[in-house]
């Protein structure tokens, strides 16, 4: 069954918006790259959501096929190159994965 890999991040003080469009280019050019990964969106939090994010300031949702994609999603190159990234402009992050039954309807 398919997977939401859900990541959310602490932006490092200073980091731009240029180091955030980069890292965002190369997280959404892992798709087809990665065996498994159907889709990568990232953003900020919609402003409703800014009160409750408790610092978090960008997040990430993957969609991979099988929890089976996770574990080589996460040694891939194509990711280590973006987790280097995350090093480099993050000073905390949260990751959580669901598996859900794709034929409940959930398209992306």
């Amino acid at each position: 069954m398919p997977v939401y890999h859900v990541v959310l991040f602490k932006l490092k003080p200073g980091v731009t918006q240029e180091q955030l469009a980069k890292w965002q280019k190369t997280s959404r050019a892992m798709v087809g790259k990665i065996p498994g990964l159907i889709s990568l969106h990232a953003n900020p939090p919609l402003p409703i959501s800014v009160p409750r994010a408790k610092g978090f300031d960008m997040g990430l949702v993957a969609v991979l096929e099988s929890p089976d994609h996770v574990a080589s999603y996460a040694t891939h190159p194509a990711h280590l190159e973006v987790h280097k990234m995350r090093e480099e402009l993050c000073e905390d992050t949260l990751a959580y994965d669901l598996e859900f039954d794709a034929a409940e309807g959930v398209k992306l």
